[in-house]
């Protein structure tokens, strides 16, 4: 556990030493009363402890934070901490600081994850209940959640999924994600141990009424897949499916209108739609904009400009790249360089959507335009997922988005904390870094598929891929923690709130 929280304390320790002898702003109504102790020291003392210990100390600590004013250090460790390893009564703690804590910075999501101790029948007393339930009627009313009801499926409600039919293709242009995808779901199902039983059938050999029809000759109770866009597409435009369906694709129609069907991927469209969001908060309202000439990047780059404009920003200057040439003439658009220095009288920051060998080229080139400064989001894509720091030195400063698996230390805290980690073990050891989010994907579309029979488990799941949650048509998106890459490796953002900090 030694590295569990080195982040974190990074992160609290950096706020600490900026803010010094800062004034302070009113603390939340729930935090106890702070003890004369001094929040770093104590952070220290957690790194060279066991873990029961140590989650209790760090409480402490942002107990004092929060009552400092400190709300983006106090939040950053309570939302790293494993709440887990706490007594109950200490749960409870955590519950009502983070909840209280995530609710003052709009973080609804993680008041969703604090409220879940409710459903844990822990002794609290009837305030600490009420105040945890109102936390989380806010978080549900923020975040516009459906009614599960309407989602549920009485023919599978309460039962355990012990029958799925997998529908992958073993031919064509998307074997080779099917075959990742089926080896993760083989690999986690041996490990669960659970009883399942599994039977993949190819989608390249029959229609999909067929695929159907032999997944109820097995008695299926659940399907997972298939995998093609222009199927998933099919199905949503149904009014309702065979079998209960979780489809491993989005479809291209605005909503699904099939009942008993729904959709998970790794959308990069919501991966630009987190960085915009991401970037609003951190107080970036005028965004320039660098995605590929192709149609990737106008789906992915008017995903961004959409969000950022409903957040009340906006895009002032798109820029659409060759992505098999040089990034300079592009960089050079994206910051209106005149004569050797950028213009950034319009730009708060950049959005970046590239794979590492063009990202990499983009760091050094506002260095040389005079804009080091100028903050970049960008999803997942720049990051290989392998430790090559010499290499990955140009993207120092760039945060993205990415799963869990692929940044443990700054998304939990370390490796051990990781959601499913004997199966992060055993596929990390056997996977290479461009296909390990579909061997993710693939744990988390088993442990989804699973939940069906109760709605409620999906609601703001903890997988591997990200925090799942549910839309009101049966489509599931992710919540991605955020990362920055730091002599060449990605760590823990050091600033919580970017915000001003020019």
């Amino acid at each position: 556990m030694k590295q569990t929280f080195r982040g974190l304390f990074a992160t609290a320790l950096t706020a600490l030493l900026l803010t010094g002898c800062a004034v302070q702003q009113q603390s939340p109504s729930v935090v106890d009363r702070a003890p004369a102790k001094d929040p770093g020291q104590l952070l220290g003392q957690a790194e060279q402890q066991a873990p029961g210990k140590a989650a209790q100390t760090r409480l402490e600590a942002a107990n004092i934070l929060a009552r400092q004013g400190q709300r983006d250090s106090a939040f950053e460790i309570t939302d790293g901490l494993d709440e887990s390893v706490l007594s109950a009564s200490e749960r409870v703690r955590w519950a009502l600081l983070h909840s209280e804590l995530a609710r003052a910075l709009d973080r609804p999501r993680a008041v969703l994850r604090a409220s879940q101790i409710l459903d844990d029948e822990l002794s609290m007393s009837s305030r600490q209940q009420q105040t945890l339930m109102e936390h989380r009627r806010w978080a549900r009313k923020a975040l516009d959640q459906p009614d599960l009801k309407n989602l549920e499926m009485p023919e599978i409600a309460g039962q355990q999924i012990q029958r799925i039919a997998v529908f992958l293709p073993e031919s064509g242009p998307l074997s080779n994600v099917a075959d990742t995808l089926e080896k993760a779901i083989r690999t986690h199902h041996k490990l669960a141990g659970d009883g399942t039983t599994l039977r993949f059938i190819d989608t390249t050999q029959f229609s999909l009424d067929e695929l159907y029809r032999r997944a109820g000759e097995m008695n299926a109770q659940i399907v997972i897949g298939p995998l093609s866009k222009d199927r998933v597409t099919q199905l949503e435009q149904r009014p309702s499916v065979p079998l209960p369906t979780l489809a491993l694709n989005y479809g291209e129609n605005d909503h699904n209108q099939a009942k008993r069907l729904f959709q998970y991927g790794l959308s990069a469209e919501d991966e630009a739609r987190q960085a915009a969001k991401r970037a609003y908060q951190d107080g970036r309202q005028q965004m320039a904009l660098m995605v590929p000439d192709n149609a990737w990047g106008q789906r992915v780059g008017d995903a961004f400009g959409q969000a950022l404009q409903q957040q009340g920003g906006k895009v002032t200057n798109a820029v659409r790249y060759n992505p098999n040439g040089s990034a300079s003439n592009a960089v050079k658009q994206a910051l209106g360089v005149s004569g050797e220095r950028a213009r950034l009288g319009n730009i708060d920051a950049l959005f970046l959507l590239a794979v590492p060998e063009y990202a990499r080229q983009v760091p050094p080139l506002l260095d040389y335009y005079y804009a080091s400064s100028l903050p970049v989001y960008a999803t997942a894509h720049l990051n290989e997922g392998v430790n090559q720091p010499r290499l990955d030195k140009d993207l120092d400063g760039i945060m993205f988005a990415d799963i869990p698996w692929q940044i443990p230390d700054a998304a939990t805290g370390g490796e051990e904390a990781l959601p499913f980690y004997p199966s992060y073990k055993a596929l990390s050891e056997a996977a290479d870094g461009s296909m390990f989010r579909l061997m993710a994907m693939g744990v988390d579309a088993y442990e989804a598929g699973t939940r069906l029979a109760d709605i409620a488990a999906l609601q703001d799941f903890q997988g591997a891929t990200g925090q799942l949650y549910l839309t009101a048509d049966g489509r599931i998106y992710r919540d991605l923690p955020w990362a920055q890459f730091q002599n060449g490796v990605p760590g823990a953002i050091l600033s919580p709130n970017r915000a001003g900090d020019e």
